[in-house]
């Protein structure tokens, strides 16, 4: 038995019923910003307090099942205590895994909905024909997950493709699924415009951000610069007669956003404001994660524009995760959204990480915080 995962287990109960007394005391709604926070993370915790409560319940049913044991007289009621004890234990086994993979493993922005930024890299008008590409390929991935998605902001290229486009992704776990994709994606083909039929290396960056909450991002009302023009580009009977595009600048930190897509000033100020907080957000995770001295997380998090995360080579139909060393030859269905084999695997890479940085980790007082 994990004395460790038991632990977590207790912890993670005794958390959970602190949070449920805290909802329902009256007195909560007089302070909505707290309210909120305590809601979700009650409802974040459920999942983990149903497995903690399960386990704990099948290791006394063992105990309680063992100590009969010794004192039946009965041979056949002994064989049949001695396999219910067999069974608690399996069960505590099967539940241990599952908790610690839940709780010990779980990223806390890994249920939020997911902000995904892709930007033509270095390759010209290749390099935004390879964005426009990255950009079906992460909606057709949603759509196989069943997960909503749309353009908050483009940039078409005159090419085909984007110089710039940023998606927003809704679903059960979205960030857990697409925080990967964060980094620098390859592409290695011959040019259309190649006469000699040589092979050009293009690039386009990804960002990948969680989606965040009124309640994690706090700015204040001197804190922005608003700014209207007129709009550019596709977009209905009303673009380049009204000012509807928006620009916000967040003055303490310099970030900028811009959106012109919605045909509404109103819609543009709020897609753009989305942007500007789920940004803000993951500049708050990149500095906690160096604080706590763990810089792959901030990678994975922020999309460090520096990894070569992944190669898509047209000549050989291969494509490479540099991260976990995947290798894949179906590159048309990868392109047409089927990106598990890379999902699952970077998805255990960052488990097994995990588990050996809690192994190493010095003890700490209370593990019920995650």
């Amino acid at each position: 038995m994990d004395q460790q995962v038991v632990k977590l287990a207790e912890e993670t109960l005794a958390r959970h019923d602190a949070l449920t007394r805290e909802l329902s005391d009256p007195n909560i709604y007089s302070d909505q910003r707290r309210y909120a926070e305590i809601a979700k993370e009650h409802s974040r915790m459920r999942r983990g307090a149903e497995m903690s409560q399960a386990l704990l319940d099948a290791i006394q049913e063992g105990r309680e099942a063992r100590e009969l044991v010794a004192t039946a007289e009965d041979a056949e009621m002994r064989e049949f205590l001695a396999a219910e004890a067999e069974g608690a234990e399996e069960k505590v086994a099967e539940l241990s895994e599952k908790i610690r993979v839940e709780l010990v493993d779980r990223d806390p922005n890994d249920d939020k909905d997911v902000i995904v930024e892709i930007r033509a890299g270095a390759g010209g008008d290749e390099a935004a024909l390879f964005a426009g590409e990255l950009e079906e390929m992460y909606s057709r991935y949603a759509d196989r997950l069943n997960y909503k998605h749309r353009t908050l902001s483009s940039n078409p290229a005159e090419v085909g493709g984007y110089k710039e486009v940023i998606l927003e992704i809704e679903g059960d776990g979205a960030y857990s699924v697409f925080k990967h994709e964060g980094g620098t994606h390859r592409v290695q083909r011959v040019p259309k415009t190649e006469s000699q039929g040589r092979i050009h290396t293009s690039t386009a960056t990804v960002a990948v951000m969680p989606e965040a909450e009124d309640v994690e991002v706090e700015i204040g009302p001197n804190d922005l610069e608003i700014d209207v023009y007129r709009s550019s580009g596709p977009g209905g009977q009303s673009v380049n007669t009204t000012d509807s595009a928006v620009r916000i600048t967040h003055k303490p930190t310099g970030l900028v956003v811009t959106c012109q897509n919605e045909k509404s000033q109103l819609q543009n100020k709020e897609q753009a404001l989305r942007i500007l907080k789920s940004r803000l957000l993951e500049r708050e995770m990149e500095e906690r994660a160096k604080q706590a001295g763990e810089m792959r997380l901030a990678q994975v998090g922020s999309g460090d524009r520096s990894a070569k995360v992944r190669t898509y080579n047209f000549p050989q139909g291969r494509i490479t995760d540099h991260r976990v060393g995947v290798t894949s030859h179906n590159l048309e269905s990868t392109l047409g959204g089927d990106l598990e084999e890379f999902t699952k695997a970077l998805s255990a890479k960052e488990r097994a990480e995990k588990l050996a940085a809690e192994a190493n980790a010095p003890a700490s007082g209370n593990g019920a915080t995650r």
